[in-house]
């Protein structure tokens, strides 16, 4: 089993920033893709970010230039930096690893908690 935590949501003013973190924890080996995913209310969870073990990452086009993933293998954690924040991201924020399940043959998705972002004046 995995387990993930998110911290370091909130309130925050538009244009102003905020670090999300996410903690893993339990069978780690074989985790490779990471991932930021979003929902607002009333809509889809999307995908906002992802990073693979070796360090490449992929955007969502709405926030290509002002967030930014990263990941500390040797902690355990990934970040997400978000800049620029504007009332559009407000979301609850989860994060995601896909670990490689030997016996099935496959990747299994373990979710976190989710972290309330919100983005009002």
């Amino acid at each position: 089993q995995v387990q993930l935590v998110e911290s370091g949501g909130g309130l925050v003013q538009p244009g102003g920033s905020l670090r999300l973190s996410c903690a893993v924890s339990g069978s780690i080996l074989r985790i490779n893709t990471m991932g930021w995913y979003r929902q607002a209310p009333g809509k889809r969870r999307e995908l906002v970010a992802q990073i693979t073990r070796g360090g490449s990452a992929d955007y969502a086009d709405s926030v290509k230039g002002r967030f930014t993933v990263s990941r500390d293998n040797a902690e355990n954690t990934m970040y997400l930096q978000m800049n620029s924040l504007r009332p559009e991201d407000t979301a609850v924020y989860y994060c995601k690893a896909d670990r490689w399940e030997a016996t099935l043959s496959k990747y299994l998705s373990y979710w976190g908690q989710g972290t309330q972002v919100t983005v009002s004046s």
